[in-house]
């Protein structure tokens, strides 16, 4: 209320000042709540772009969000994180993927080097 004047910020740096508000909150609330193009960084969306390849070797969710953004065009950063979580909760799976039923297989990294591998 003081740091505010009674409104939510709608910037992620200034959302991040709010106590118990952390990046991925902040880049959901600046999505979802004003439009911004922020691209919110969860375990789906982090275990997801690993997995088909569009991250490499990012070891936190702030080193995916960086990557990610450089080569998803800004007008696609909110629906991006809603593809990538739905693709996690559907189809790419944390335990068992259904790379049978995924669209994505042409281009995944993951089903390139193991799913591929055992069809032969």
């Amino acid at each position: 209320m003081e740091n505010f004047n009674g409104h939510l910020p709608e910037q992620v740096d200034e959302l991040q000042k709010i106590p118990g508000v952390g990046r991925k909150s902040a880049n959901v609330i600046a999505s979802v709540a004003f439009n911004k193009p922020a691209l919110a960084v969860d375990t789906h969306v982090f275990r997801v772009s690993a997995r088909i390849g569009l991250t490499h070797h990012a070891r936190t969710p702030l080193e995916a969000e960086k990557q990610l953004v450089r080569y998803i065009p800004e007008s696609l950063h909110s629906i991006a994180h809603h593809w990538l979580i739905l693709h996690g909760r559907y189809i790419c799976k944390a335990r068992k993927p259904e790379c049978d039923h995924c669209g994505l297989q042409p281009y995944c990294k993951y089903y390139k080097q193991n799913k591929k591998q055992e069809a032969i």
